[in-house]
């Protein structure tokens, strides 16, 4: 069957296709007012004839798609999650959707990623990930449709970026623990690519090499992103002899994790060991004991970077922009003095 047209709906509704086009847009000409009776003929007469607007038609016609691409990592962790939400309520405020695609592990999957994106003409980027993890081509495909391109980072970049670093609630974090009188601190360090907690781990090491501490690499235990990794890094570290006092976690989901590996070694949290982490998901209120960690408010550095891309929309030539994102050491109950 031949796919409906605004005209099609004109004539079933008895009305111009210039008021058709007006009720889909939902914003009427000042100078020519609809009726509520001939606004509900028009509805009627879309819902009888199954109409849907081309979405690609009223892009070349616009010659913008009022769409932002989002590249995210990863939606096991509800940091993401929030600052997804801080894109996405953003973008709905300003008349934009936002479209969504995964940064994933394989090159196929990256590719599939990235044409879904193009195909749909994006606006512009907003890419919750460094560039270097990117893949080569990839990276390549986005900076060659010469659309406006924002970062949410943990370094910095040379397009307009949200500088989402956790190095200063990291010291602010370690200096709560040397106040606490710990000298030996762990770090689980659960990362896809080292570089995503590199902004944690170089401050933790400057931190105890500015406290005097002797650095001990064996200390920092490496491993991937799951729970199950999590749980294993830290039941190697706090199974030693010369155990840790303190962990730092470089996520509240796997220092949930650790909660769990350190009650099944018959630890107390924090009379024995304490744990701290970062990014204040909401989980972390609500553990037991309530995770001390760091917050980087989410949803505020995704609100931000739609403001950034918006504003490159608006104006290509601008200097290029950052904002630094806030951050707060939440203090809670998972940490303690030393026993």
């Amino acid at each position: 069957m031949k796919r409906p047209t605004q005209k099609d709906v004109a004539r079933l509704a008895g009305v111009s296709r210039s008021t058709v086009s007006f009720v889909i847009r939902g914003q009427p000409d000042q100078n020519i007012p609809i009726a509520a009776e001939t606004r509900q003929k028009v509805l009627d007469a879309i819902a009888a004839l199954g109409y849907e607007p081309d979405l690609r038609a009223q892009t070349l016609r616009r010659g913008t798609s009022r769409t932002i691409g989002v590249l995210f990592p990863t939606l096991n962790n509800p940091h993401f999650v929030h600052v997804l939400s801080g894109i996405q309520s953003e973008a709905t405020a300003s008349g934009y959707e936002i479209h969504l695609s995964r940064n994933s592990l394989t090159p196929e999957e990256e590719q599939i990623s990235l044409s879904d994106l193009v195909r749909n003409q994006v606006d512009g980027f907003i890419l919750l990930t460094h560039f270097k993890l990117l893949p080569k081509p990839m990276l390549k495909q986005i900076l060659n449709l010469g659309q406006p391109v924002v970062q949410i980072t943990t370094s910095g970049s040379e397009f307009d970026h949200v500088l989402n670093s956790y190095a200063a609630g990291t010291k602010a974090l370690m200096e709560h623990l040397f106040e606490l009188g710990h000298k030996r601190i762990g770090f689980v360090y659960g990362v896809a690519h080292e570089l995503q907690g590199l902004d944690r781990l170089l401050t933790y090491q400057q931190s105890l090499e500015d406290a005097g501490l002797r650095k001990d690499e064996t200390l920092v235990q490496y491993c991937g992103l799951a729970l199950e990794d999590g749980y294993r890094a830290t039941h190697n570290l706090l199974s030693r002899p010369d155990r840790p006092t303190a962990l730092l976690v470089v996520s509240d989901v796997l220092a949930i994790a650790a909660i769990r590996a350190a009650a099944d070694l018959g630890l107390s949290i924090p009379g024995d060991v304490s744990i701290a982490s970062f990014d204040d998901i909401p989980f972390s209120s609500y553990t037991v004991p309530r995770l001390t960690t760091v917050s980087a408010f989410p949803e505020q550095n995704g609100r931000d970077a739609v403001r950034l891309l918006l504003k490159r929309l608006d104006n290509p030539d601008r200097p290029v922009e950052r904002i630094i994102a806030h951050t707060e050491l939440k203090i809670r109950e998972s940490t303690g003095p030393v026993s």
